[in-house]
């Protein structure tokens, strides 16, 4: 039987992919005992609603690139320790997995340089949520020989030399944070000699009753998804595993053109005295 978690802690928790049912196990015992949830946007809220204690208090400390009223890495951390210095248990709950793409080295750093006792709980991280509700086997045998988990969120965040690496491998790419730079990120791949049997899939809010999934030849993105700006967040999976999809599509999505989530709004600190507001 697990140990109930100690008070005055942090628990970075993962909360799956959009689905709440893909939370895990651990993950709803600890919102069910938590003080504080600091949650991030792409957190599905029946999740909050499910399992959340009615006593806990709910700080919605969600960031949205360059939109809506974005919450600092600083203003986090100091809310962390604020809580936890008070003696309740903190759930810092993020969307998908908390160490694939997020921000959880300022957030243990931080925890470590005020003594702050705390625990990480994976999560269904958004790739593999993304391929398995799209049909697409990550590494099917024949087709792809690994994966690799990338971003390209700026156009120059990958070097030139490892572009030529991406265009030859047979490793099968998952791009996160990457929709927006995708025309970019599709150029460097034919300029580097991508062959014609790999294809690109965007899977739109993976998980979730809004998922969408996009499949194109890289030779004919431009003609097909040139144009089109795809809802947050969206994943990418390029190799000769999206080619699976029509074969093993299983999840019919009830709606498009939707939000799951909601925009992030001003944070809830409740007048709380904060010295991070810097970043």
């Amino acid at each position: 039987m697990s140990q109930l978690f100690i008070k005055g802690k942090v628990a970075l928790v993962g909360a799956g992919s959009g689905d709440p049912e893909l939370l895990t196990v651990k993950g709803m015992r600890l919102l069910q005992q938590a003080d504080v949830i600091l949650t991030d946007r792409l957190v599905s809220s029946e999740i909050i609603s499910s399992y959340v204690s009615q006593n806990a208090e709910v700080v919605y400390v969600g960031k949205q690139c360059r939109k809506g009223a974005s919450t600092s890495q600083a203003t986090i951390n100091e809310l962390m320790v604020i809580y936890a210095k008070e003696g309740k248990l903190v759930v810092r709950l993020k969307g998908g997995d908390v160490s694939i793409f997020s921000n959880i080295l300022d957030e243990l750093e931080t925890l470590v340089q005020n003594n702050i006792p705390y625990q990480i709980v994976p999560g269904v991280t958004a790739a593999l949520g993304a391929a398995a509700y799209a049909g697409i086997p990550l590494t099917a045998r024949g087709h792809a020989r690994a994966v690799r988990f990338l971003t390209a969120y700026k156009s120059d965040v990958v070097t030139p030399n490892y572009w030529k690496e991406l265009a030859q491998t047979e490793d099968t790419l998952v791009f996160y944070m990457s929709s927006e730079t995708l025309p970019n990120v599709v150029e460097n791949l034919l300029e580097n000699g991508i062959s014609a049997e790999k294809l690109l899939a965007v899977v739109e809010q993976a998980t979730t009753p809004f998922q969408q999934v996009y499949i194109s030849s890289l030779y004919e993105y431009k003609e097909k998804y040139g144009d089109k700006k795809f809802l947050s967040p969206a994943i990418v999976i390029i190799g000769k595993v999206v080619a699976l999809h029509q074969q093993f599509e299983w999840f019919e999505s009830q709606y498009k053109n939707e939000e799951y989530f909601k925009p992030v709004y001003e944070t809830n600190i409740n007048n709380k005295e904060l010295f991070a507001l810097t970043a």
